[in-house]
């Protein structure tokens, strides 16, 4: 490379190094967030985790499948818990009510946010600053993901259960995608280009399942546990 063609050495401002401070404080702040999440839910018991799209309206037809997958869930004994906010999150909240169970919601403060919606129990309403505390709660307290049609939060969560479970960093549970139409060429990609470039083994692609009946999905979920002892995952 010549003379000419070489790139300026990267200038470093002065006050990069002066966040040192308000990042040593940001760790209590983080520390609060968790020791919250573990107080409210250490108790909760079994629960199953329900994510999509806040986007989502009453009248899709996943709104309906994903509240009907809730109440179905609390006649199980289980919990639900959600991300608190509009659409698939709040009919999975809305249909844990009516089935008289549980109704957790682990918000995160964001912008233009209206908060979490009006079907959470007070009880286990939770905010958060941090996605990543907030996921914690997700993962740990949840026995099982139900995964409805979302955007990039909703990937986010997905993907990070698959890694912890493939990783053995959490006690392996079920996860299941609901749409095949939705999911399906996501699913395809996985268990095709994934596998054949090398990047996951063969069965990894048996971590989650895909369905279009949010029955199956109830029973995938159920039946897990007829083989295995409910407790957290870590």
């Amino acid at each position: 490379m010549s003379n000419s063609e070489k790139k300026e050495q990267l200038q470093v401002p002065e006050k990069f190094d002066e966040t040192h401070s308000s990042d040593t404080w940001s760790v209590f702040k983080i520390m609060g967030e968790f020791v919250e999440g573990f107080d409210k839910l250490f108790k909760i018991g079994p629960c199953v985790s329900i994510f999509g799209s806040a986007r989502t309206p009453e009248e899709d037809p996943y709104y309906e499948m994903a509240q009907y997958a809730a109440k179905e869930m609390t006649k199980q004994g289980f919990g639900v818990i959600t991300g608190g906010g509009p659409g698939i999150m709040e009919a999975a909240n809305r249909g844990a009510q009516q089935g008289g169970g549980k109704s957790v919601g682990v918000g995160i403060t964001l912008p233009h946010e209206q908060g979490l919606n009006k079907y959470v129990d007070e009880d286990y309403t939770i905010y958060f600053n941090y996605f990543f505390a907030r996921k914690v709660m997700f993962v740990k307290y949840a026995q099982g993901f139900i995964v409805f049609p979302g955007g990039f939060g909703t990937l986010d969560e997905f993907f990070e259960a698959l890694t912890l479970i493939q990783t053995n960093k959490v006690s392996k549970f079920p996860v299941v995608l609901v749409g095949t139409d939705y999911w399906g060429g996501l699913a395809d990609w996985i268990e095709t280009r994934m596998v054949e470039k090398g990047t996951i083994a063969s069965d990894d692609v048996n971590l989650f399942h895909l369905t279009d009946d949010p029955d199956e999905a109830i029973n995938i979920v159920c039946d897990f546990y007829q083989k295995h002892t409910l407790s957290p995952n870590f």
